[in-house]
């Protein structure tokens, strides 16, 4: 049995924070306190759980020698160093994702966990909580479709503009979108294809709808491939109002004897609710229910931090991913001649 598990939030910028807070309370985890600079996000924190104080400086938590998790959604660019303090005070970190914003900055997270031998992980959701992306995982090494051949993942967005703090509209805030989103993308390639690495062989990233916020990209593709397979992924920011969900996520899976699709968060023309998982093979077509697959990264990095293993994800992969995504970002804008902010 793992160990109890106190931790702390140092940064609630984006709404993501409360999957994380709930994934580790679910596995077991108590919050004990959390440290937000903006009022008017600490309010909605603080009555969502409203039995856990607000500190009013972060040194409070990190010098605690009881917290042993620091858990942060603060703006992307300054997320990693949240991370280098929470590891030079003895703790290990839960990041939303991007867990960087630039390569320099994420080797400084790299040279600091491996000094250290903390743990970071980074909460890509749409892998981790997604219980048709581990079921089709699970099916991909069970040799449903034979060797993988490709994966194009999608990750449609919608904006919600009114919703939105200025930093978000900020490039050098939020890393540009392929950091953002496409981070998600390159993880999954990596999932699927059981691989600590890949190579990008072309990217954009683009502003397309948005003229009026010039530091925003809201369309944006990769091309990458390594030793097992090749993929694509697009990532946007064009989800229309009438989706009645925030974005139609999907994956197409090739193999060399069939191929799977998910359609991670809505069936828009057929079944109700999300993980819908089909599979072609050489003797039929079928829908296969995902409902019973079990979401194990909570569980799984609470035995991480108490065992010092690595079986939520191995570090280098969560790097890496990461690690692809920002060098499809820093392709795309050398592409359009902007360089990298």
């Amino acid at each position: 049995m793992p160990k109890p598990l106190l931790m702390a939030v140092i940064g609630i910028n984006h709404s993501h924070i409360y999957g994380q807070v709930d994934v580790m309370r679910a596995a077991g985890a108590t919050l004990g306190c959390y440290f937000a600079a903006e009022d008017h996000l600490a309010g909605r924190f603080g009555e969502t759980y409203p039995d856990v104080p607000r500190v009013d400086d972060m040194a409070r938590i990190l010098e605690d020698p009881a917290i042993g998790l620091i858990v942060s959604a603060a703006i992307p660019s300054q997320r990693v160093d949240i991370a280098i303090a929470a590891m030079h005070h003895g703790k290990d970190v839960l990041l939303d994702k991007p867990a960087a914003t630039t390569l320099e900055d994420l080797e400084r997270l790299r040279a600091v966990q491996q000094a250290t031998g903390r743990i970071v992980s980074v909460r890509y959701s749409e892998h981790l909580e997604s219980r048709a992306t581990i079921r089709a995982g699970q099916l991909i090494r069970d040799g449903a479709i034979g060797s993988l051949v490709h994966m194009s993942g999608f990750g449609p967005h919608r904006l919600r503009r009114p919703t939105r703090d200025p930093w978000f509209f900020d490039r050098s805030a939020y890393g540009g979108i392929l950091v953002d989103l496409a981070s998600h993308q390159t993880e999954q390639f990596l999932f699927f294809t059981d691989s600590l690495d890949a190579e990008i062989l072309s990217a954009t990233a683009q502003n397309r709808a948005n003229p009026a916020d010039p530091g925003l990209q809201d369309f944006g593709d990769i091309h990458m491939q390594n030793a097992v397979a090749t993929g694509y992924a697009r990532v946007d920011w064009l989800t229309p109002d009438g989706l009645p969900v925030w974005g139609d996520g999907r994956t197409f899976l090739v193999g060399t004897e069939g191929y799977i699709e998910l359609r991670k968060h809505i069936d828009i023309a057929g079944r109700p609710g999300k993980d819908h998982l089909f599979l072609s093979d050489g003797s039929e077509t079928r829908y296969i229910d995902c409902s019973d697959v079990a979401i194990s990264y909570g569980r799984d990095l609470m035995a991480d931090i108490s065992d010092r293993t690595e079986t939520a994800m191995p570090q280098t992969r969560c790097f890496n991913a990461m690690a692809l995504a920002l060098k499809a970002q820093a392709r795309a804008e050398r592409s359009l001649g902007q360089g990298m902010e």
